[in-house]
């Protein structure tokens, strides 16, 4: 009878409670920028900051906080961010510090932002729209609130934007047009000015922070409370303002729509002994509020006490003193086992609500075996006590030191704690949440504040954040109802992957490492990553590195197998690579309309390197009707997510002026100069011939010559040809012919063209002391390695040479090879084919340079 009553009880249980849906994914970017190097420093950004990432991560957000960031450290924030934020349901932008507009652009402004000529905007600043346009390609919802409407603080007045020195606008930021489930907020209105205030945080940046915790409030009513606090606080001079387009609602600070119970109880009340305590556990409010508890439906065979006090239906109870309720049934009731019910609601601050359960039965406890009932209840809850207590303790010491290893960049990561009771009166209480990362269950992500029941506990999962090493300590108290509790903590140990470690892309925004060039993949790759897609088979990164790493390898079609799987996956610089292969004909045949197509697609979808490849196919009409404006757009886009290669594409066109786009040698240098920060070595032997030419810059033979040793040194298959010329001319240096003869050979080792037909003209110059083969092997090598059929004289000059040194020569070539190769053709043919031979016999890798 009393089982059957419980699952009636439950029955009616399940139909009252609402189930819960599974955990949104939300993360947010908080900047501050206070510490400006070139112009003032703003007093609150720092403490703006700070407070606004405390209160986006009470809101279970996955919070990347950064305060007074460089350019070169924005773009690295940025892409963590941007990797964090694939696939989200809500991403969040929150900036407070210098930020103006030029011709309808917004730009953020660095700390070390100079600003001081023309090209520094595109390489200094940066622009709001590209921020916005990386959110949308890879979120369903963006915010993005600005605390940055302040006046131009630089005393400039004009800068370029693509191809036009534009005028910096008057004060405050432009309107952004937003597309579809978009909000961009703005501390002021568009044209106006945000104060500083006279507190530690701005008035903008204090009302959000207030009004952002109201609980279950949509972000559009956050917003008016916030405008009409803003406008309060500075009588009317800063009115807030925001453009929305939001098709779905956004609430910031969710709370659960229930407080935690276990489910129904079962317990049996011995009547005529006075008041009994039900041992009704503490309701846990999961989200760290206050419970109430209210009576639904009372005991019909005897009454509710509390501290000595009937309670009647209905009336509130504090949740923690639930389990002091008694009940009191009289004499002569459950003579004959009677079955009873009672029914209570608890509440939270919000408004939530659950429904809780107790089913007992009703024994008579005045004669000799009630008696004997009684004290064997009184037993059974002094060994409920201790137990409960061995429970925690156990609880504690299966936490206690901890370390527990997390690989970054696989989704959130199941602890394991092996949690050693589901007693439903135990629960956890969060006492110091991860600095980075977030915790959570299936079916919701934690907060600082929250709490899980012993249940929940064994589900218990941690994300860490993209870009974190350090460990972390996470604290808990482990709480029974009304006893002490007992604390524990644990580390919780990022880790990367040796699949991203030893193949992992720059700037690639779906990575967790800033990545390796691919001449830097070791031949330890291919097997990290095979292991690490066995262990991860929908994590799409490990397929795109195990196809970089097969590339390495020279394994041509597993790689495109890897590469194409990576993409059906949503992979995007795997989309990019698709394009690569067909662009080069590696595994494939050559076909430059399908690679574009590639390009386009991961343009489309924010990728730098789709961007630049799209970008320069566009600008020169390669495969694809030209389209000047919008190549040099997306080339500009990708230079301004740091991607060097774009960078000296623009530095290209600037220096020479292309397509219509006016020269302008110093715009140039700066984006050569922007790469360099970056440790581009292209950007360093590019820069160092403009200081050679005394292109765009003042004429410095000395600073050229630093830059094509630096670039040398770290792999340029070019720069050693660069520095070669100052020894052979004597320009910077003093003349040195044998150190030139050095670095020609070197460059011609690692495929430069230009640099085998000067040590060719090099040899020549001794006129009866030459060697004649010498030359021949090295116009041979030049017209081997220019496919872009740059240098049409080698091949010309090569015809002059006697057969005798052509002979020479290429004996002296099919000796250095491993294998045999056919000798049909012309012999300058054959010279130009076995130097092509022994080059990729020496660098096999057809990525290598």
């Amino acid at each position: 009878m009393l089982r059957r009553c419980a699952l009636i009880a439950a029955l009616i249980l399940v139909g009252l409670t609402t189930v819960q849906a599974h955990a949104d994914r939300r993360v947010a970017l908080v900047i501050g920028n206070s510490e400006y190097r070139e112009i003032p420093a703003l007093k609150n950004p720092d403490k703006d900051a700070e407070d606004v990432s405390n209160t986006f991560r009470l809101a279970g957000f996955d919070v990347f906080v950064a305060k007074d960031l460089t350019k070169l450290q924005f773009e690295k924030e940025f892409r963590n961010y941007l990797a964090a934020a694939d696939g989200a349901d809500l991403a969040i932008v929150y900036y407070s510090g210098h930020g103006f507009q030029i011709g309808g652009e917004n730009f953020l402004i660095p700390v070390d932002a100079s600003l001081k000529d023309a090209a520094d905007i595109e390489v200094q600043a940066v622009k709001l729209d590209d921020v916005l346009q990386q959110l949308r390609a890879k979120s369903k919802i963006q915010v993005i609130i600005l605390d940055a409407c302040r006046n131009n603080p630089f005393p400039r007045k004009d800068y370029w934007l693509r191809d036009q020195l534009i005028a910096a606008g008057g004060t405050g930021l432009a309107q952004v047009k937003s597309s579809l489930n978009t909000l961009i907020a703005f501390a002021t209105e568009p044209g106006a000015v945000a104060y500083d205030g006279s507190g530690d945080l701005s008035p903008f940046s204090s009302a959000f922070s207030r009004r952002a915790l109201a609980p279950n409030q949509e972000i559009r009513s956050v917003m008016a409370a916030v405008r009409r606090d803003v406008v309060e606080a500075t009588k009317g001079a800063q009115v807030p303002w925001e453009n929305s387009s939001l098709i779905d609602e956004v609430v910031l600070m969710r709370r659960a729509n229930r407080p935690a119970l276990p489910p129904v109880l079962e317990k049996t009340v011995p009547s005529g002994v006075g008041p009994v305590a039900l041992g009704l556990p503490v309701p846990v409010d999961v989200d760290g509020g206050a419970v109430t508890v209210s009576i639904e439906r009372p005991p019909a065979l005897g009454r509710l006490i509390l501290d000595g006090k009937p309670v009647s239906t209905g009336e509130p109870i504090a949740g923690k003193d639930l389990p002091r309720l008694e009940m009191d049934v009289p004499k002569g009731a459950g003579a004959e086992d009677e079955v009873d019910m009672l029914a209570y609601a608890t509440h939270d601050e919000w408004g939530g609500a659950s429904q809780g359960i107790l089913v007992f039965r009703v024994k008579n406890g005045e004669d000799a075996a009630g008696k004997q009932l009684v004290a064997s209840l009184v037993a059974e809850q002094k060994q409920e006590t201790v137990e409960r207590g061995i429970h925690i303790t156990g609880a504690a010491e299966a936490i206690e030191n901890r370390d527990i290893s997390v690989p970054v960049g696989v989704g959130p990561v199941p602890l394991k704690l092996d949690f050693p009771t589901k007693d439903p009166a135990v629960s956890l209480k969060l006492a110091s949440y991860p600095a980075t990362g977030t915790l959570s269950l299936p079916d919701r992500t934690l907060s600082p504040d929250s709490s899980l029941m012993a249940d929940e506990v064994d589900q218990l999962r941690y994300e860490p954040q993209i870009g974190a090493v350090k460990p972390l300590i996470v604290g808990v108290e482990i709480r029974a109802d009304n006893t002490s509790s007992k604390p524990a903590t644990m580390k919780l140990s990022p880790s990367v992957d040796p699949c991203d470690r030893e193949a992992g892309e720059p700037l690639d925004l779906q990575g967790v490492v800033p990545g390796l060039l691919p001449n830097e993949i070791s031949s330890n790759a291919v097997d990290v990553c095979r292991a690490a897609v066995k262990a991860y088979p929908d994590v799409a990164r490990f397929r795109y590195e195990l196809g970089r790493a097969l590339l390495a390898a020279g394994k041509v079609d597993e790689a495109k197998k890897a590469i194409q799987e990576a993409a059906d996956k949503g992979h995007v610089r795997a989309v990019f690579e698709l394009g690569y292969l067909n662009a080069t004909g590696t595994g494939t045949p050559a076909n430059r309309k399908q690679a574009n197509s590639f390009y386009a697609a991961a343009s489309d979808k924010g990728d730098p390197y789709g961007m630049t490849s799209w970008g320069r196919a566009l600008f020169n009409g390669y495969g694809v009707e030209r389209d000047t404006g919008k190549g040099l757009d997306l080339l500009l886009k990708a230079a301004a997510m740091g991607h060097t290669y774009a960078m000296n594409d623009l530095a290209a066109i600037f220096t020479e002026g292309r397509n219509g786009v006016p020269a302008d040698p110093a715009r140039a240098v700066a984006f050569l100069k922007a790469g360099v920060e970056r440790q581009d070595m292209y950007s360093m032997n590019l820069l160092g011939r403009n200081y050679l030419a005394g292109t765009g810059v003042e004429k410095d033979p000395k600073t050229a010559l630093s830059l094509f040793q630096k670039s040398m040194d770290l792999g340029q298959p070019y720069a050693p040809g660069s520095l070669a010329r100052m020894y052979r001319d004597g320009v910077g240096v003093q003349q040195d012919l044998a150190e030139a003869q050095r670095l020609f050979e070197l460059a011609t080792d690692r495929g430069d063209q230009s640099a085998a037909y000067d040590r060719a003209a090099l040899e020549m110059q001794r006129g009866d002391k030459a060697d004649q083969a010498v030359a021949v092997r090295y116009l041979a090598f030049a017209a081997a390695l220019d496919l872009r059929n740059e240098i049409p004289d080698a091949k010309a000059t090569l015809a002059k040479f006697g057969a005798k040194a052509k002979t020479v020569a290429l004996k002296q070539m099919r000796g250095e090879l491993k294998s045999k190769i056919s000798a049909d053709g012309s012999l300058d043919d054959q010279l130009v084919k076995t130097a092509r031979a022994v080059w990729e016999q020496a660098n096999p890798r057809r990525d290598l340079f």
